[in-house]
């Protein structure tokens, strides 16, 4: 196990595919605590980094985690940490000082029931918005929510590539259900995977430490001869604080816009018998395949009805979904929690939205979804 993972097919479960999603996507070092539900990530780190040359440490507390994946990123090293939600909301303040520095990091937020410690063993999906506005000021989050063991593989190299390519943090919204639950995972041919590389620079050159006109400066790396600084504070392009209103704005709207502009490139959603819908099913993640079943029925019985599965719940997909409620006279939105992801849904659409809501604790039941969709004809 000295290795990258070999092509294949394996019988794996969703946290081994991250791990290993997370390794072909050139992560070398993890700073993490243990929490239930994504331990294992944390435990098969530890035994797979060292033996690809990377570094593996068990901090004291989340704070801690991600402050190391921060300093390892800014060392050169492609940095992860993996949580779940009261691990999560620790990690906050440091989730901005990622943001504000651009610095490109993953966080696996593993999603339970809650609030506060809640059921740990059991899953959740309460954490949506948090992965939206956990941090304080304007944010403009990449936050991605496979549904099964294979998108968790492919989705986290993906993630590592966000935080490249926009320097920022990026989150990983599994739920315990996913990170738990084992399927068939396709490993290809390692050099099919597109791996965004870290570009570093390693001496002075006529760009700042930050470019407020581009959405990407490669980094440099500390210790490596380039002088510069690097702040929590608001700051200039050559990273030194600064009190003045003009340079906040500056720097808010690239932090903003280099996110914002690039949406469509970074916004992935799946669609299932949408086209003709009257009626469209919105569901992630675990509740997203419940809601695919009742979706089947519904139709079986005559039923125009969709479901649209947002892959990136942020940035939110405004323009499909504004395109869609051209056509669908309701969104019917469940989810492991009692409202999150349905205000944007009411945001960007005319249409009547609906929401189920599942306690924490349980897999969602794909009756509950057909019997909401059936009264939605009557």
């Amino acid at each position: 196990m000295t290795a990258l993972l070999e092509p294949g097919r394996y019988f794996a479960d969703g946290n081994f595919a991250i791990t290993e999603g997370a390794l072909v996507g050139g992560c070398r070092f993890f700073a993490g605590y243990p929490i239930t539900p994504s331990s294992e990530v944390l435990e098969r780190m530890s035994e797979r980094l060292p033996k690809l040359g990377g570094h593996f440490i068990e901090m004291e507390d989340e704070i801690g985690s991600m402050a190391a994946i921060i300093g390892a990123s800014n060392a050169g090293a492609k940095s992860m940490t993996a949580t779940s939600g009261p691990g999560f909301s620790l990690m906050q303040e440091n989730i901005g000082l990622g943001i504000i520095t651009e610095t490109p990091t993953v966080v696996l937020d593993e999603m339970r029931a809650g609030p506060s410690t809640g059921i740990p063993t059991r899953v959740g999906q309460g954490d949506v918005m948090q992965t939206r506005y956990g941090s304080h000021g304007d944010l403009a989050p990449i936050t991605y929510a496979p549904n099964s063991v294979q998108e968790s593989f492919d989705i986290t190299i993906e993630a590592f590539n966000s935080a490249e390519k926009y320097r920022q943090p990026v989150i990983i919204a599994s739920d315990q259900v996913v990170g738990h639950l084992s399927e068939v995972l396709e490993v290809k041919p390692l050099e099919e995977y597109d791996v965004v590389q870290r570009m570093m620079r390693k001496h002075d050159d006529e760009k700042g430490v930050f470019s407020y006109t581009e959405d990407y400066v490669p980094m440099f790396v500390a210790g490596t001869g380039f002088r510069g600084n690097v702040d929590s504070l608001t700051h200039d392009e050559r990273g030194y604080p600064s009190n003045e209103a003009s340079v906040e704005k500056e720097m808010l709207e690239h932090l903003l816009g280099k996110v914002k502009k690039n949406e469509e490139k970074i916004v992935k959603y799946e669609e299932f018998l949408v086209e003709d819908a009257e009626v469209t099913v919105v569901a992630y993640g675990i509740t997203s395949r419940a809601a695919k079943q009742a979706v089947r029925i519904a139709r079986k019985k005559g039923l125009k009805v969709g479901l649209f599965r947002p892959i990136t719940l942020w940035p939110f997909p405004q323009r499909r979904i504004e395109e869609i409620a051209g056509h669908t006279r309701e969104f019917i939105v469940p989810e492991i929690n009692y409202g999150q992801y349905s205000h944007p849904i009411r945001e960007y659409s005319r249409s009547e939205t609906r929401e189920i809501h599942f306690p924490p604790g349980a897999i969602p039941d794909y009756g509950v979804i057909l019997k909401e969709i059936e009264g939605a004809f009557k």
